[in-house]
Formats: structure tokens, sequence, C-alpha cells
């Protein structure tokens, strides 16, 4: 993994950003109309206004490349209805504008062809809230929480096999998502996953400052680890498709791995000095 100062000077940096951005007395507007991952859920969730057009997709799909949702994701998402944080987070499943309003991901759902206005209305200080009641329209039935029942149910399982276990249960039963969102499970890292629900479980419970706390304790252990470079490389280098994880079952984790990840890590915390 090399020196990673450069790595930890730009995520400490990113980390205070996002606390910056969610404590902002101001409104502060993000709009939205295409995809929104990674840092740009980090610059954009934690405002006020999250305004979604019609090409607005969100995703946090780090469980893909042996990473986890940061950026503030620890605290955001198990606020969101039921178990649909822990859903998006294990499965890295993307949503558009209307599940989105439905999740309170976004506070408002606006016609791409509209951006341009009620950009122009902002600039011009138009008050925030009449300009965005103007262009507004009414989100659709949201497709995502039709699943509600399912997902809540499957991912309380107090361990990702037995959300696993759940979701095999629910395809036997004749579902056709429970199956689609097992095999995606299935494809992701384990040792990924396994810290991901542990994210779920404890984000809830923390502070927001308290969250990006233990985000960069948790980054900083897989930067040192060897699946965020093979999911790099099979997604993005390589697009092999293939990575070969480490160790490649759920079964083969040791006791109390995911919670290790939340331990401090004196010299390297959040707020010490770069």
């Amino acid at each position: 993994c090399g020196d990673l100062t450069p790595s930890l000077a730009f995520w400490r940096e990113e980390f205070h950003l996002n606390i910056h951005i969610k404590r902002y007395a101001k409104p502060y507007i993000s709009l939205i109309d295409g995809m929104v991952m990674g840092g740009g859920v980090g610059v954009s969730l934690h405002g006020s206004h999250r305004v979604a057009g019609d090409r607005y997709r969100f995703a946090m799909p780090e469980v893909g490349i042996g990473f986890v949702p940061d950026v503030g994701a620890t605290y955001a998402l198990p606020r969101l209805p039921g178990q649909m944080g822990a859903y998006l987070a294990l499965t890295g499943a993307a949503v558009g504008p209307d599940d989105a309003m439905a999740l309170g991901l976004a506070t408002h759902r606006v016609a791409s062809s509209d951006f341009a206005a009620l950009e122009t209305a902002l600039v011009a200080g138009e008050d925030v809230g009449a300009a965005l009641a103007r262009f507004a329209k009414p989100a659709a039935a949201s497709a995502l929480m039709g699943e509600r029942g399912l997902i809540d149910r499957c991912f309380s399982a107090p361990s990702v096999q037995a959300i696993l276990d759940r979701l095999d249960e629910a395809v036997r039963a004749g579902s056709d998502f429970a199956a689609r969102t097992a095999d995606i499970i299935r494809s992701k890292a384990p040792s990924s996953l396994t810290i991901v629900l542990e994210q779920m479980r404890r984000g809830g419970a923390m502070t927001f400052e308290e969250a990006m706390a233990a985000e960069f304790r948790i980054v900083t252990r897989l930067a040192e680890a060897h699946d965020f470079y093979e999911g790099v490389r099979a997604a993005i280098v390589d697009k092999d498709g293939a990575p070969s994880w480490q160790p490649p079952r759920l079964a083969d984790l040791p006791p109390g791995f995911a919670a290790a990840h939340f331990a401090p890590r004196p010299g390297r915390e959040l707020g010490d000095a770069p």
C-alpha cells in the first residue's frame, strides 16, 4: 500500500468538510441531476436542501471494491426508514429520484428542464423555500418502498449470513427481488460486508462527529488491507470483474473482525494534527 500520508491527508480534509457542511447554519442547496456517489454524497447529503432531477441516481457501492460507505454514511444511512440504509449499504444498489424522495435522501423533486431556471432564481436572491416550492413537483410512487416489508424483515437479521439466510427463505417463497438481492450481496467483499453491517448497527446511536471519527478509523485500516486494492484492481484497473477477496467467505472472518475496525487509533485519529 506504500506511503499512506497523502491518502490520510485527503480523507482528513474531506471528513472535516463533511462535518462543516452538516453543521452549516445557512441554506446549503445541492442540485443533483446525475449520479451521486462517494464524495458527491458527502458534499450533498448533509446539506439542508437536496434537489433531485430526472437523471438523479444515488448509490454507495463501496462494498464492491473492498471498501465501505464513508463521508457520513455511518450516520445517514441508519436513519433512513426501517432497514433501507442497511439494504443500500450492503448491496450498493442505485435509487432514482422518486425512491430518493420516499427515503429522505432528496428533499425536493424538480424536473431537469427546470434546473437552469431554479438556479437563476436562487442566484438572484429569491427566498430558498419559495423558489423550491415554485419549481418542485410531486414525486411518483417509490418502487423500492414496495419491498420495504421484505427488506425490513431480512436486513434486521443480526449478521450478514443471517440476512442471506432470510433472503434465501424469501427466494423459496417466490421473491425475485430477494433472489437478485442475495446474488448481489454474495458478489461483494466479505470483509467489507461485515464492517458495513456493523456501521449500520452502530451508526444510529452516534452523533455526526462520532460517525466521522469512526469512519476515519475504518478507512485508515482498510487502506492497509488487501481487499480495497484488489477491488479497485478488478473494477477499475484491469476491469476483469473477478476480485479475489481475502478471505473469500464470510465464515472465514475471525470473531470480532468488524468491531476491531472501530477501535481508536492513537496518532491516526480524525482529530489529530496532520
